[in-house]
């Protein structure tokens, strides 16, 4: 790890959005060499450099240089500015993956950030913008303290390959964010109600039942009744510019933790051909299981987001009880440590009670006392 003030050095396209998003909050300086060098495509692919332009119009002052060949970035942050903003989503990459990094960035704007983006809104790499509305949401308002001025709006669903999806997200700006001990006991993370939407653009609206009725063919077994799925179908310009189907599904506790799940057809000339929408909603629902299953205070999809804002919080200690890390949780936990000095400690939590998932790690650490110096004092 580099001292403080030092610029760090990364080799490869591994974790690009994650040491980018590092650089940005801690305002280290960052460079990435020998980016996809030895590749048929060398160098950065389009939706990267796209995503700098993105920080690009976040921020005020912020240097960013691409080696001609494009196999080296060099980037120096900038101030987060905030306010409205504008951006066009590459299609190669879901709206999801651009609004993640909005999502960690906007509570430490100068002033309260309205952004509009566009281009795919469900796709089946990045998570969807109803996974984050549903679940991501949620945790980004325990560390804001409240809901007020935090909003996303899904103007219109698009799909691969033309797109011609747009969501509208506001976050208010803050001082400093909440310290939380998310150390729940396992048995007070039982589910009460599964909620979720079906959608569908510019194909029959009958789609949404048949989803819906795949779905609860999975869920019936878990002997719980409150199951409510809504229907979403969009025609017009509200729709996109391409046909396609899927569903989300978000499963409640009693202390208000969310487990969310998607899954959604095949892109229009898809080389795997056709779904079917009962096949989609079974896919959805077993992975909701297992979701379930893994446990924890926030979903696999949130940890990164949560042991960020753990450490961004005051010099307090932060606790936060998971499910199993995923690989790319684990690596983000090293480049904390990189860009911020911050070490977790990771105690394991054996489940005992049959039936209670799987066993848990309490992860605790100490928050380096950030402070939103880009917001004004009045």
């Amino acid at each position: 790890m580099a001292n403080k003030g030092q610029m760090l050095t990364y080799e490869g396209c591994n974790f690009f959005r994650q040491r980018v998003l590092l650089a940005t909050l801690s305002g280290r300086s960052l460079k990435v060499h020998k980016i996809r060098q030895f590749d048929d495509k060398v160098g950065v692919s389009p939706f990267e450099v796209d995503l700098m332009k993105l920080v690009e119009k976040l921020s005020k002052g912020a240097t960013i240089m691409f080696s001609e060949d494009t196999t080296s970035l060099t980037y120096h942050p900038g101030l987060l500015d905030g306010g409205r903003v504008q951006h066009d989503c590459h299609t190669s990459r879901g709206i999801g993956y651009y609004l993640e990094l909005v999502i960690y960035l906007a509570p430490f704007m100068k002033k309260p950030l309205d952004i509009t983006l566009t281009g795919v809104t469900n796709n089946q790499q990045d998570i969807s913008v109803d996974s984050i509305q549903f679940a991501t949401l949620p945790v980004l308002k325990l560390f804001l303290g409240s809901d007020e001025g935090l909003s996303l709006k899904i103007n219109k669903r698009g799909c691969l390959p033309e797109a011609g999806g747009e969501i509208n997200f506001t976050c208010p700006t803050k001082p400093k964010l909440r310290s939380l001990q998310l150390n729940l006991n396992p048995s007070s993370l039982l589910v009460k109600r599964i909620r979720g939407v079906a959608w569908t653009c510019r194909v029959s609206p009958a789609d949404c039942k048949r989803m819906t009725d795949g779905a609860k063919e999975v869920l019936s077994g878990c002997m719980l009744s409150d199951v409510f799925i809504t229907s979403d179908h969009r025609k017009g310009p509200s729709a996109g510019k391409s046909p396609g189907f899927g569903i989300t599904l978000v499963a409640e506790t009693k202390t208000g933790v969310c487990y969310c799940s998607e899954a959604m057809s095949n892109a229009k000339g898809s080389s795997s051909g056709p779904s079917l929408p009962e096949d989609i909603g079974k896919e959805a629902a077993i992975k909701l299981l297992l979701e379930i299953s893994k446990g924890g205070c926030v979903d696999s999809n949130n940890q990164c987001l949560a042991s960020t804002l753990m450490v961004l919080n005051d010099k307090d200690v932060s606790k936060l009880l998971v499910g199993p890390l995923t690989d790319y949780t684990i690596h983000h936990l090293r480049h904390l440590r990189d860009f911020f000095g911050v070490t977790f400690k990771i105690d394991p939590r054996e489940v005992k009670d049959v039936g209670r998932g799987e066993d848990k790690l309490l992860l605790t650490c100490v928050g380096v006392g950030y402070k939103n110096l880009s917001r004004p004092i009045l």
